[in-house]
């Protein structure tokens, strides 16, 4: 991996490592990895200096360690139920919990003045480019090791998974049609982000937004906005 210039800061450093240790409960050997897949690109200005690169590799291998775990799990279950099991697992919304349990969102070095990515999935978005840090301090059998003892036996019941329907956007539109109500999707706001278009859906039910998501397509901003809804509405 290419590595850019960097400026140590002992102190820094030094209180960065015991986060690291306990938030993730690793002791890291490339410090450098875990600073970068902490830092949102809303904070450093150079380009390449941020984490959007570890969390496409994060990304890789946490669906193929999820999808593994999954598969030794349920060994007579179909593709489908796999598939679900792995969406309801790796979905935006799912990983940004999970980050904000763990506390990733004390340690993120994003910017702070920007309101607005508080409440975006950019916690997730680290916690990803944690498992591509990770992956690369450690190798494959520890990132492994990690994310099913560390991850999914100690912040997911994967039991409860099994019975959640994942089409949050289906329900909130049965809802709406059971309860004569008039509910649209609409598209908020879009702007680019690291070119990339950043799109803010809204739940507008009888006219009133009761529910926003933000993501990089409109499918998941949508199911974002919907899971949302749901848990407003008391929809199960």
């Amino acid at each position: 991996m290419r590595f850019f210039k960097y400026n140590p800061n002992k102190k820094a450093d030094q209180l960065l490592k015991r986060q690291l240790i306990n938030v993730l409960g690793i002791r890291p050997k490339k410090l450098i990895l875990y600073k970068m897949a902490l830092t949102h690109s809303s904070f450093q200005k150079e380009l390449e200096w941020n984490n959007e690169r570890l969390e496409y590799l994060g990304d890789a291998i946490l669906g193929a360690v999820i999808a593994d775990y999954l598969f030794k799990k349920y060994p007579y279950k179909g593709e489908g139920f796999l598939t679900d099991m792995r969406s309801k697992i790796v979905n935006r919304q799912q990983l940004n919990n999970i980050a904000m349990k763990m506390g990733l969102n004390r340690i993120s070095i994003y910017n702070k003045a920007d309101k607005s990515l508080r409440s975006s999935q950019i916690f997730g978005n680290a916690f990803e480019s944690l498992v591509g840090a990770i992956y690369i301090d450690k190798g494959y059998i520890f990132i492994h090791q990690w994310i099913v003892k560390y991850i999914v036996q100690s912040y997911l019941s994967i039991d409860d998974l099994e019975n959640i329907e994942l089409n949050y956007k289906n329900k909130i539109i049965s809802w709406a049609q059971k309860n004569n109500c008039k509910v649209e999707f609409e598209i908020l706001h879009e702007q680019f982000e690291n070119n990339q278009k950043l799109f803010t859906i809204g739940i507008v039910l009888n006219d009133e937004i009761i529910a926003t998501g933000k993501a990089f397509n409109k499918k998941d901003a949508s199911q974002l906005a919907a899971q949302l809804a749901a848990e407003k509405l008391g929809i199960q």
